[in-house]
């Protein structure tokens, strides 16, 4: 990381969005909710490399969360990032996944169940100003303007939470 390896300036570091996970299909009846994960109307889920992906890490907690994890392990299919699991969902090679809302956000077919955040860790998305970037003002107004309402309003309709948030 920038910060570590004394390339950020120090106190610059923020949040400005957090990702959210959504359970997905294509078919526009599939996912009504939570207890879509409970029946037996799939025969694959995809997710991310939960050992890599942010939003894969999030999907295994929100199973967990929701005691469906050990159940649906045998029907778990992976992808490397989270764009390939919404190919997987896509292409038909799983009914339903966990994918990023900022992938759907403006999708307007199939079904989807926004996952309450309180079920997995936030999957945080920062900023830093470098240290080559510290004497810049448009690199500074920029960190500024990242929280500001007008970016808040775009981040929100593009399937992101915002720093201004409560929780996640």
């Amino acid at each position: 990381m920038a910060l570590d390896a004394g390339l950020a300036v120090p106190g610059t570091l923020i949040t400005y969005a957090t990702g959210k996970i959504v359970l997905f299909s294509k078919d526009r009846d599939l996912v009504t909710g939570a207890e879509t994960l409970k029946l037996d109307t799939f025969t694959k889920i995809a997710i991310a490399n939960p050992q890599t992906a942010p939003y894969g890490a999030a999907a295994v907690e929100a199973m967990k969360a929701l005691d469906v994890y050990d159940s649906l392990s045998p029907k778990i299919v992976q992808g490397n990032n989270i764009a390939q699991v919404y190919q997987f969902i896509e292409t038909g090679n799983a009914e339903i996944g966990f994918v990023a809302l900022s992938q759907i956000a403006r999708q307007q077919t199939g079904s989807r169940w926004i996952v309450p955040t309180d079920l997995y860790a936030p999957i945080a998305q920062d900023a830093v100003l470098l240290e080559r970037g510290s004497d810049n003002a448009a690199a500074r107004t920029f960190l500024t303007f990242l929280n500001s309402a007008d970016a808040n309003a775009v981040k929100k309709e593009f399937g992101y939470g915002t720093a201004d948030e409560q929780g996640h």
